[in-house]
């Protein structure tokens, strides 16, 4: 396993990678598309396997959400796309380091997040026409989860979102650490896991689940917007703070005078 202050020397040349691709704005675009279908699909399966568990009444719908979500974040790092919230933690990392600047940082997550949107709402566009999510549990279950979130409070969705990315980024910078594939997937599967059984929130699977929603005639464009006014923040004191603040602090070259 790698050690920490070298994870934090690759990540920030992650982060330099990350700043060189955005110049290339149309390609890290297209990249960031990818990201925001990568986490519609985890949805979608979420709601085709689960539901009729969901239907059922199974008291292990919870960890069955948990179980089958994590497989978005895994296509995502395995094929490679540009996913904001794990954006979050490895900019952070580049500018906190000196790799990279703030003007790096500010256009990955604003380039990213808006790439994530767009993808998700074209990604839920096709799942819509094909008709896969239009039986009567899956809708249920649908309608169930994006009425959970409208009910919540403003602070109550910015706490969930910063616990959710504390969990996200700690599952990729342990994939940074981790050596061989098996490992890599463990690392990634387990805090993912955790964050969809619990309730957290993910602004980007928030913008596949709403999509869904909105283009079946359940929820609004402005119930989605309420989210992420809420949920982007959290998300990324989630991962900038907890995850890419500590750990840059922690593995950080020690000058003279901290001996």
């Amino acid at each position: 396993m790698t050690s920490i202050a070298k994870n934090v020397a690759e990540t920030s040349e992650q982060a330099a990678h990350k700043a060189h691709d955005l110049r290339r704005t149309p390609r890290y675009f297209v990249s960031a598309v990818l990201a925001g279908a990568y986490i519609g699909i985890g949805e979608v399966l979420l709601l085709v396997a689960v539901s009729p568990f969901v239907s059922a009444g199974s008291a292990a719908t919870k960890l069955l959400e948990g179980l089958v979500f994590p497989i978005a974040l895994t296509i995502v790092m395995f094929a490679g796309a540009q996913l904001f919230t794990s954006n979050v933690m490895v900019m952070l990392i580049g500018s906190l380091t000196g790799r990279t600047g703030a003007r790096d940082l500010v256009g990955s997550w604003s380039l990213s997040l808006f790439g994530n949107f767009v993808g998700a709402f074209l990604f839920g566009a096709m799942v819509h026409a094909s008709g896969v999510v239009s039986t009567a549990p899956a809708r249920a279950m649908l309608a169930e989860m994006v009425h959970g979130k409208e009910t919540l409070d403003g602070g109550q969705l910015f706490w969930r979102a910063v616990l959710c990315n504390f969990l996200v980024c700690l599952a990729i910078w342990m994939f940074y650490r981790a050596k061989g594939d098996g490992a890599k997937i463990f690392v990634l599967w387990i805090p993912v896991l955790v964050f969809v059984a619990v309730g957290f929130e993910h602004c980007v699977a928030n913008m596949a689940l709403f999509a869904l929603s909105i283009l079946d005639g359940g929820a609004g464009l402005g119930d989605l917007l309420r989210n992420l006014l809420f949920t982007v923040p959290g998300n990324i004191v989630g991962g900038g703070l907890l995850v890419a603040g500590s750990y840059w602090f922690m593995g950080r070259p020690e000058r003279e005078e901290d001996l």
